[in-house]
């Protein structure tokens, strides 16, 4: 069994309030023995009243913010899942996702698709990724990461799933507004039953976003799912369940498509 906290909090306007709680969560999570904490995504600063403030507030990964991060991990069995915005050359940053353990930072990922809809602009301060994130394994599992907007592209949670994913994990920071609650829930769901896996989606609470962090079993099933305010929540990831979900849904066995693989614009 795989136990998995989920840390829900609304991210303040500076970085050292958030490390300050960020680094409670990581000695609550240990104190329970979880052996995978995921944070939301976009966790170095946040203020509604300035969408730039992901490109001021951005650092480096070997910054305080990230380093202080390393050093709540150190000597624990504990992996960390979260994104920041790290600074590119020019005046662009990127939505980095980053995976800690025992004070080493041991995999990375950019997000790929930005989140240019409805009244959003993601692409005003930040730059898009070009690969397809790594597989980790955890606990005896193996993980695979998205985030955030990337939830609404099926081939990204496939592409990963046949390469080995058993769980998806994906911090989100998913914006407040008509029927958004509603595409949260139905997404996590629907990428979780199309690909037989389990689903870890964390979520920035407050003024902005919606919180409902939440696990789905391979089924479908919500395991856990929190409110809309900061919390920190459990569940347990089965590998037992997954075989049987697999063995009595083979999806994966089944298709008739290919591996999906990136595509650019010319």
């Amino acid at each position: 069994m795989l136990k998995v906290a989920l840390g829900q909090f609304a991210v303040a306007n500076t970085w050292q309030a958030n490390l300050a709680t960020c680094q409670d969560l990581i000695r609550r999570a240990r104190e329970q023995q979880a052996q995978l904490l995921v944070l939301p995504e976009g966790i170095l600063a946040r203020d509604i009243t300035d969408p730039d403030l992901v490109r001021k507030s951005a650092q480096a990964l070997d910054g305080p913010f990230v380093s202080g991060l390393c050093e709540a991990t150190r000597g624990a069995a504990l992996t960390l899942v979260t994104c920041v915005h790290v600074p590119l050359a020019g005046a662009r940053v990127a939505n980095m996702l980053i995976v800690i353990r025992d004070a080493c930072l041991i995999a990375r990922y950019q997000k790929l698709h930005l989140y240019d809809a409805f009244t959003s602009q993601e692409s005003r301060n930040v730059e898009p990724g070009s690969e397809v994130p790594p597989l980790v394994e955890v606990g005896g599992m193996t993980m695979g990461m998205m985030t955030c907007y990337d939830l609404r592209f099926p081939e990204l949670a496939r592409r990963l799933v046949i390469d080995g994913a058993q769980l998806l994990v994906l911090p989100a920071a998913w914006v407040r507004g008509p029927l958004k609650e509603m595409h949260w829930e139905t997404l996590l769901r629907a990428r979780a039953i199309e690909n037989t896996s389990y689903l870890v989606a964390v979520g920035e609470c407050g003024e902005r976003n919606i919180g409902r962090s939440m696990v789905i079993d391979p089924l479908g099933v919500p395991l856990v799912q929190a409110a809309e305010a900061s919390t920190l929540v459990f569940a347990g990831l089965d590998p037992e369940r997954l075989a049987a979900a697999r063995t009595a849904l083979p999806v994966l066995q089944n298709r008739r498509f290919g591996r999906p693989e990136l595509q650019f614009p010319s």
